[in-house]
């Protein structure tokens, strides 16, 4: 199963240089299906035995053989570790940008102008990494860095010119869907399989081609555009966005767990922690527009 972000999609995790493409979780008592395309180790997907390589199964019962363990391999620890690291680096230069940036009258324009300036960095050291055969750590923690100074100032405006609390209610919701999902997941109510991966990126194509029409009437027609971000339309909108940030994160969990047991080598850790960060980011977007289009109604 490749789990993809909201706004940049990402290949599946690798193994000895090749490409993993997790399945979906496999039917009771039958084999593991390989049918990922591109994946040189997928097998036709007529064949009833076919096997994926990192989740083979005994034939005969059904019952999955033990992961696959190689020195190096990622762990979970891995992942915690380099997800704090590249989360902690965006909180750090939110904070500093928050500090040295700020949004008064006097200041308003250069500090808009560099925020926009690292968050279009950001955006292009996002992608670069999407299409890297290989995580690179600088890369992502560059990203990281300058997708906090982004936020740092956009947060404070919101928070200077809309309400005091916004901002402390969006990282606390973000928070909140985060454990939440992660529960869910861990509990089985939430089951990633190809179904679930179908209407997800659909929904969330769908959601980010509206959004960009939106944003081109705003730009070229000027005002709020066709309404998709304000009033209640911004509303409807907002809610959506973070129910697809929800779904993101369950695509997310699976490819890491996957990834685990799977044997995927420890420099994947890194893109695991560029997944969940950029999928956070676009949470707390969601929520910080969402609560100031909630504010700005009172």
């Amino acid at each position: 199963m490749r789990s993809r972000n909201p706004v940049f999609s990402r290949r599946g995790f690798s193994r000895d240089n090749g490409y993993a493409g997790f399945n979906a979780a496999p039917q009771a008592g039958g084999p593991a299906v390989g049918t990922q395309q591109g994946n040189p180790y997928a097998q036709p997907a007529g064949n009833p035995y076919a096997q994926n390589p990192y989740a083979q199964q005994d034939v005969q019962y059904g019952a999955p053989q033990a992961p696959v363990t190689t020195a190096g391999a990622m762990t979970m620890d891995d992942v915690v570790a380099r997800t704090a690291t590249t989360l902690g680096t965006v909180v750090l230069t939110a904070v500093l940008s928050w500090l040295l940036l700020p949004v008064d009258e006097a200041n308003l324009n250069k500090s808009y102008g560099i925020a926009v300036g690292a968050g279009l960095v950001a955006m292009v050291l996002a992608l670069v990494q999407s299409f890297k055969r290989r995580p690179s750590p600088a890369l992502i923690l560059a990203y990281a860095a300058l997708e906090g100074v982004f936020l740092g100032v956009i947060s404070s405006a919101v928070s200077t010119y809309i309400a005091d609390g916004v901002v402390a209610q969006a990282v606390l919701g973000t928070m909140a869907v985060f454990a939440g999902v992660l529960v869910a997941y861990k509990a089985g109510w939430i089951r990633v399989n190809r179904r679930f991966y179908g209407f997800v990126m659909a929904a969330a194509l769908g959601f980010v081609l509206l959004m960009a029409v939106n944003l081109l009437f705003t730009v070229f027609g000027g005002g709020d555009g066709l309404g998709f971000r304000s009033g209640a339309l911004g509303i409807v909108f907002g809610v959506i966005g973070i129910i697809l940030g929800a779904c993101f994160l369950a695509l997310d969990f699976k490819q890491v767990e996957d990834g685990v047991a799977y044997g995927a080598p420890r420099e994947e850790a890194w893109l695991a922690a560029f997944g969940l960060t950029l999928t956070l980011v676009w949470i707390y977007m969601e929520f910080l527009r969402l609560l100031s289009i909630l504010n700005s109604s009172d």
